[in-house]
């Protein structure tokens, strides 16, 4: 069972092509205490910082790695929540409290069954 939640855990870290990304939306978001990442089956990616209290600290950033622009599916549908794969919310070192995580995670993202 540990291996699975390494696992797990492993797979819900920024990629090395995501952090790029995070930084310039933390640089641009001075109350911003972490950035969620939602990727979407499709290869896109929405990514939007979030303040302390769990209310939006910046826009909504939607990119495609290697494109020029998002893909004709998330211009029609804006990145629609049925097509996400993965989510979770990338902090800033030092990270709150495991309890604010918490309620931060389950305001942003919502909660899962999983």
């Amino acid at each position: 069972m540990a291996k699975k939640t390494e696992k797990k855990k492993k797979e819900l870290q920024a990629e090395k092509r995501e952090l790029a990304m995070i930084e310039g939306i933390l640089e641009g978001s001075p109350n911003g205490i972490g950035v969620v990442v939602v990727r979407l089956d499709c290869g896109c990616r929405k990514m939007a910082a979030v303040a302390a209290d769990g209310e939006p600290a910046s826009k909504v950033i939607m990119y495609r790695d290697l494109a020029e622009s998002i893909c004709a599916k998330c211009k029609e549908d804006n990145g629609d929540f049925m097509r996400v794969i993965e989510s979770f919310i990338h902090w800033v070192e030092p990270a709150p409290p495991e309890e604010q995580k918490e309620m931060i995670a389950v305001k942003v993202l919502g909660t899962s069954p999983h």
